[in-house]
């Protein structure tokens, strides 16, 4: 439930490991695919390149993968691929590739996506990469794939941020998007909540509790330094950047309720934004920058809002139900995510801007913080299982669900920008 934590509901604890993923739905139409074990030397990595590339195109939902350790040849170069045998297998694509030593200590990677029914290739591409690349080049070659299959970019090289907690222990983490090769940003004693993404994903926005009062830093993913953005009198909370990476808007207390502001990437120039006695809450830019949705109870019960950064009246989004919260625009400007409240049970629902329509996709009872994909097919949130928290995984339209566990609760998802 993010930045609405501080004002509406409770605060969720969150821990640094890999996560294991469990995939609880699936599409209803796949691309059957077999992905060959790539050639790769003993000892190179820990991980194989062709495991990675098919985890990775199996959690999106649209592929079907194929066992192929019962076909008798198993190709690595073009020359060795007999496409009978993968048309018999019902393959409609073939993944091969091989990675072997290069020069100055590096591997190359070698890959080639193949049409099985047209007997042609797709695509192919050569990495020459250190080994600590491996993992970051199969998420490419995964990517590469399903762009080429589905006609839209892949997602598999963006990475994520999350809040772990274990004990009185609290862990900021960036990870890769499936989970993989987790980096603790910062570890408190004192709790972290709210991260937000710069634009070019170098930066992340995120309030802590370490003043003994909710201040926002930005802290750089490259070189680790970190600023105070906001520490005015009261609370600071709930930090959204513009499309622009110039500025962010964010929830400032004043005088016990909850208002919009904003201010400058470097923290000058603070500006309200919103004026009244009702608790605005989670703001969240449009792409195109000129709206910033937001919570509001200015209409009675927590609904969705969107106001001009330019000020003015605020417009009313949501309508069904009597709560409506943490609101997350799609990076196509074309859907809203938030967390509706049905008969007790907080679901991630989405609504198309365009005609109002909604629709509650998950299936679980205590979700919150959804955060869109940037390739807007796919939704990150935080849930409940066995009274621990955990992040899920769905497609935009429900069908395909995944499970990211751990050990501990982990709150606070948000998904980063589209790779560099």
């Amino acid at each position: 439930m993010t930045r609405l934590l501080l004002v509406f509901l409770f605060l969720f604890p969150a821990i640094s490991h890999a996560l294991d993923i469990e995939i609880v739905g699936g599409a209803a139409q796949q691309i059957p695919i077999a992905v060959v074990p790539f050639n790769q030397p003993p000892g190179v990595s820990p991980e194989s390149v062709s495991t990675i590339v098919a985890n990775d195109l199996r959690r999106s939902g649209f592929f079907r993968l194929l066992e192929t350790r019962g076909v008798a040849t198993q190709p690595h170069e073009l020359s060795e691929v007999k496409y009978p045998e993968w048309s018999a297998l019902q393959a409609q694509a073939l993944t091969i590739g091989k990675v072997e030593p290069s020069s100055g200590g590096h591997v190359k990677v070698t890959f080639r996506l193949l049409d099985v029914l047209k007997q042609s290739q797709l695509a192919g591409m050569e990495f020459d990469v250190a080994p600590t690349q491996l993992r970051k080049t199969a998420h490419k070659i995964a990517d590469i794939i399903y762009e080429k299959l589905t006609g839209e970019p892949g997602v598999f090289s963006t990475r994520i941020t999350y809040v772990n907690k274990t004990g009185k222990h609290y862990s900021l983490v960036v990870a890769d998007a499936d989970g993989g090769s987790p980096q603790t940003v910062l570890s408190s004693t004192e709790p972290i909540i709210s991260p937000a993404w710069s634009p070019d994903g170098t930066k992340l926005a995120y309030v802590s509790f370490e003043k003994k009062k909710p201040v926002i830093f930005v802290q750089s993913l490259t070189s680790g330094q970190r600023y105070v953005l906001a520490n005015f009198k009261g609370n600071n909370s709930a930090p959204a950047w513009s499309p622009d990476g110039k500025r962010l808007a964010i929830v400032l207390t004043h005088g016990g309720n909850s208002r919009l502001s904003l201010i400058n990437a470097d923290g000058t120039g603070m500006q309200p934004l919103s004026s009244g006695s009702a608790i605005d809450t989670e703001p969240d830019w449009s792409p195109d920058g000129k709206w910033i949705y937001f919570t509001s109870d200015r209409g009675g019960s927590p609904q969705i809002y969107k106001i001009s950064p330019l000020g003015g009246d605020a417009q009313r989004v949501t309508f069904e139900g009597s709560y409506n919260v943490s609101p997350h625009v799609s990076p196509d400007g074309k859907w809203l995510t938030y967390i509706r409240r049905d008969s007790g049970k907080f679901q991630v629902a989405v609504r198309e801007l365009a005609s109002g329509q909604s629709q509650v996709i998950s299936d679980s009872t205590q979700d919150e913080s959804p955060s869109f994909a940037p390739n807007s097919r796919m939704i990150i949130y935080a849930t409940s299982v066995g009274n621990r928290g955990i992040l899920s995984v769905t497609s935009a339209d429900g069908r395909v669900k995944q499970r990211l566990s751990e050990m501990g609760d982990v709150r606070e998802p948000s998904w980063g920008p589209a790779a560099n």
